[in-house]
């Protein structure tokens, strides 16, 4: 699987904040996390979002209900294949990035849905 330059950046940056990470590009067929990681105690789900400008609106804007829907799909599939994270608190957070891979804004939303 290519990994988008924007998950890396993501990476990057909530690790430089104190996230761990559990799981990168975790797959199933109900959908796909970009990434899992722990803040403290909390299980969060990073769903990375890229747009080179905001002519059509803000990256943050494209996780719409059925993408939210999807997404939390995934993770009950994650929590279902591992246990030892099924009695954590969990989240799910937007990390939208704004420009390309040399010149861009990023935005974490922390708790977004």
């Amino acid at each position: 699987m290519n990994r988008h330059w924007s998950e890396d950046l993501a990476l990057e940056q909530l690790l430089a904040s104190g996230l761990k990470l559990v799981c990168r590009n975790y797959w199933t067929r109900r959908g796909e996390i970009d990434l899992v990681m722990r803040d403290g105690n909390e299980l969060v789900f990073v769903e990375v979002r890229q747009r080179t400008n905001t002519a059509y609106g803000r990256p943050e804007e494209t996780v719409n209900r059925s993408k939210r829907a999807r997404l939390r799909l995934a993770a009950g599939h994650f929590l279902q294949q591992y246990a030892e994270f099924r009695s954590q608190p969990c989240r799910f957070d937007i990390f939208a990035v704004t420009g390309n891979d040399v010149d861009n804004t990023c935005r974490w939303i922390n708790d977004a849905f």
